[in-house]
């Protein structure tokens, strides 16, 4: 019988990866954006002295040169561990996964650094269902050898680029009465007309964002024109007060949730590597209505006026303001 089970971040800490990866018999496989934490960095080490295949796959260096993940890399080399870039078919791998024993998988929303483990509203999902656990290791030998991996519109899991616009477009469709929603980008325009959609046939909605100013300031413009178009519609949009916001979590109903790497913005659909998993487990779906209860409790309005947004923009990255046209007079008003 196949099991899954959550795990909520910061809350839980390391520990249950920590667990995982030094209860590894036979093999380890990891792909992840970034890695950093010495902790877990020094567990993969561990399970590779003791016997353990290990492979890992990391995000490559960006096209502007920064590289995340240049000193595990080396150390994981130096280590005698089969360590790869990922596939440079991609723009960006930001699939965060793991598979222990080739029998259980986690599918996250976090990296491997310290601030994800620590600070961060992040989440992870383990698996052992047959057919989530052969996706994940079927597209981990595919974008390790190179090779086109093709899960199809009836994949078991959620992929990037392949079903991922689908399946949320149609996930947040067929909510009926509540959504709740954790996730940095609201960017991409099929989800936030589905989102519009959602609300004109009532569903009450529930978003939590990161505050204007971290966003890039090349996503400025459709970052906030996303979450505006939402807010003129009614949609509620907060943000946390005590933690940064990192996971992706989407909860229909208190029915069925979405927990994964997805950003809801174009390039994350098209262009990335990215794995989300659909769960209806009463246990998992309760204890995510638990927290995004209490998050939302914790949180506060994000202002879209043109005076919160300018207030937001310029006190923390000066000049982002200019590119979305406020209407400066009324911000100046309203101070």
């Amino acid at each position: 019988m196949s099991t899954r089970s959550l795990i909520v971040l910061p809350d839980e800490s390391p520990k249950p990866f920590l667990d995982a990866i030094n209860a590894a018999k036979k093999s380890l496989q990891v792909k992840m954006f970034v890695f950093s934490d010495p902790g877990l960095l020094n567990a993969v080490v561990a399970a590779h002295q003791r016997g353990v295949k290990v492979r890992v796959m990391l995000n490559a260096a960006r096209r502007d040169g920064e590289d995340d993940n240049d000193k595990v890399r080396k150390s994981l080399g130096m280590a005698g561990i089969e360590v790869k870039d990922s596939n440079p078919g991609f723009g960006i791998t930001h699939e965060k996964s793991m598979v222990v024993d080739e029998a259980v998988a986690f599918v996250k929303s976090l990296n491997w650094v310290t601030q994800n483990l620590t600070e961060t509203r992040d989440y992870a999902i383990t698996t052992t269902h047959p057919k989530g656990v052969s996706e994940v290791i079927a597209c981990f030998d595919a974008d390790w050898n190179r090779q086109e991996f093709k899960p199809g519109l009836s994949a078991h899991l959620i992929w990037c680029p392949a079903n991922g616009r689908e399946r949320i477009a149609r996930f947040i469709d067929e909510a009926k009465h509540t959504l709740f929603i954790q996730n940095e980008r609201y960017q991409d325009m099929v989800i936030i007309e589905r989102l519009v959609r959602a609300r004109e046939r009532g569903v009450k909605i529930h978003l939590m964002a990161r505050p204007p100013h971290s966003l890039k300031k090349e996503k400025i413009i459709e970052g906030i024109g996303g979450l505006r178009i939402l807010d003129d519609v009614g949609v509620k949009i907060h943000k946390l007060k005590h933690l940064k916001l990192h996971g992706k979590m989407m909860l229909a109903d208190g029915l069925h949730a979405i927990v994964g790497s997805i950003n809801l913005a174009p390039g994350s659909f098209d262009d990335r590597r990215e794995l989300a998993i659909e769960v209806h487990d009463d246990n998992i779906v309760s204890r995510l209505h638990s927290v995004i209860r209490h998050d939302w409790e914790h949180s506060f309005p994000l202002d879209l006026t043109d005076a919160g947004l300018f207030k937001d923009l310029e006190e923390h990255s000066q000049g982002s303001s200019q590119k979305l046209v406020l209407r400066m007079y009324h911000a100046h008003e309203n101070k």
